[in-house]
């Protein structure tokens, strides 16, 4: 939700919110349109009623922001007029108790791509009417009138709040509250793990909804048209087909799978940083790029260098492949000076030369979890602490990975494998310790690690295998890499310096069929 009233023409798209009054607004027969179909809402859902004021009554104010709704080419699909509860007046324990509500994570929805192309069924996405006003809310809230809608017979009344109103601190919470209540009333079970992922099983059917935008899918026809049904009966929601843009990722699904890019971001934010025009990159981080302080070099802009970073770690959600340039150069956010602002300027010079590079998830694929580990050992220049970089595959279907420098300083590559429970590691010495009994000299304050993965070893949970470390997934997320290794890790083909595209990005099923 946007903090501030905005404007849009209605012949083409405008890159920036304006700030505009609500006279302007009801001077447009578009907006005022929007604007009643706001408070229609608002009187099917029984939202409030207009009541005499409350003893001790405290009264909080409302405010029109108006947006347009775009698609996935950027435009315009419809004219949105939100009422908005100015929630900064609440008082904690007097409007409001609780405010927490699970936050939707970008892996679940991965995992959730690869599960549904494993299974052979597409995801569908419905749109929910003023989704927060189907929310209940248990305070006392009132609402002063609105300007220009005030009522002739009781200008001095309040509205008191049935439901949630955009804006108010419990909103999200309540919203979240009726829709798990209405899923496990209907048969669902949340997920133990996640709690915004909710799994139907009828017999040999399965249908699977992730609850932010309601997007589901399911192995049976029937059992998605009668849970589509359900949902539009029980909310005022309507079925908008295939899912094809979400959270600003661009979703293509065919008969081979499913392809998650985000080429209209990534041109976005070339852009908007000015580096549309500039000399495209093979690779996001040269091989001789070896960062530190820098204390004695030029200053840059804070505020522009936060933002370049800020945008860059939204596009690593299908980006793995600039994940440990992007996080080298995020630790420098404090003081960034000219060596890593051209550190960052070549990130941006390699989305250039591949803007449609995202992750492919394919039907048929097993759900077999198989996981990489990689550290560079001491390899910060400062500190000399180790980058630790891991990826999960379920099948040959990427649904997580991470590069983040480790708390401590190791003193040999067996202790900085150990920083996570390895799977596929390329340290024979880790692998040692793990599968032996005796316990190393080098690993006695990392004991209850070790156990741990000794435990599950022996039961079987999981196992411990050694990978060339040419064929280490994990390489991507701990160094730079030379064009030839880090094509190859990424899905491409290089011939003497030359690109080719090959296989999509995330399928790397080259080195997995290696493994299998």
């Amino acid at each position: 939700m946007v903090a501030s009233l905005a404007f849009f023409s209605h012949a083409a798209f405008v890159a920036s919110f304006e700030s505009w009054d609500v006279s302007h607004a009801l001077s447009d027969p578009n907006w005022v349109n929007a604007m009643h179909e706001e408070l229609e809402n608002f009187e099917r859902n029984h939202v409030w009623d207009l009541v005499e004021p409350p003893p001790n009554c405290r009264p909080i104010g409302t405010k029109w922001v108006f947006k347009n709704k775009q698609g996935e080419n950027g435009m315009v699909v419809r004219n949105k007029a939100r009422l908005v509860a100015q929630g900064f007046c609440q008082k904690e324990g007097i409007d409001y108790e609780e405010t927490f509500t699970p936050v939707p994570r970008l892996e679940a929805i991965r995992i959730l791509l690869a599960f549904e192309d494993s299974k052979g069924f597409k995801l569908q996405q419905m749109d929910v009417k003023s989704v927060f006003l189907n929310g209940f809310i248990e305070e006392e809230v009132c609402e002063r009138q609105l300007s220009g809608f005030e009522s002739a017979r009781f200008p001095d009344w309040v509205y008191k709040l049935r439901k949630a109103l955009y804006g108010l601190k419990q909103a999200p919470r309540a919203w979240y509250a009726r829709l798990k209540s209405f899923l496990l009333k209907s048969g669902f079970v949340m997920g133990s793990v996640d709690k915004t992922l909710f799994l139907l099983s009828r017999g040999s059917d399965t249908l699977i909804i992730y609850v932010d935008d309601i997007i589901f899918g399911g192995s049976s026809h029937v059992l998605v048209s009668s849970f589509a049904e359900q949902m539009s009966i029980e909310f005022e929601m309507s079925l908008m087909g295939e899912l094809q843009f979400f959270l600003g990722l661009q979703i293509k699904q065919g008969p081979e799978g499913t392809f998650v890019l985000q080429a209209k971001y990534t041109k976005d934010i070339l852009k908007k940083f000015d580096m549309g025009d500039s000399k495209p990159m093979t690779t996001p981080m040269s091989t001789n790029t070896a960062l530190d302080a820098d204390e004695d070099g030029e200053a840059v802009d804070q505020k522009e260098f936060r933002g370049m970073i800020g945008s860059l770690l939204y596009l690593t959600v299908t980006r793995p492949n600039i994940q440990f340039a992007v996080c080298l150069c995020a630790r420098y956010q404090a003081s960034p000076r000219t060596s890593h602002h051209q550190a960052v300027k070549r990130i941006f010079r390699y989305l250039k030369f591949t803007p449609e590079l995202g992750l492919g998830y394919f039907s048929g694929s097993s759900l077999s979890l198989r996981g990489f580990s990689d550290v560079d050992h001491a390899g910060c220049r400062i500190d000399r602490k180790s980058t630790f970089g891991t990826c999960q595959f379920l099948g040959t279907s990427l649904v997580f990975w991470s590069s983040r420098k480790q708390a401590i300083v190791s003193l040999s590559t067996t202790e900085a494998e150990f920083g996570r429970i390895p799977l596929l590691v390329d340290s024979t010495s880790a692998i040692s310790v793990a599968k032996n009994p005796v316990l190393h000299s080098r690993t006695i304050h990392i004991d209850v690690m070790f156990h741990f993965l000794r435990d599950h070893y022996e039961k079987g949970d999981t196992d411990v295998v050694h990978v060339v470390t040419q064929n280490q997934l994990a390489d991507i997320f701990t160094k730079p890499l030379e064009l030839s290794v880090f094509a190859r890790l990424r899905g491409w083909r290089c011939v003497d310096n030359v690109l080719f595209k090959g296989e999509i990005e995330s399928q790397w099923t080259g080195f997995i069929a290696l493994l299998v």
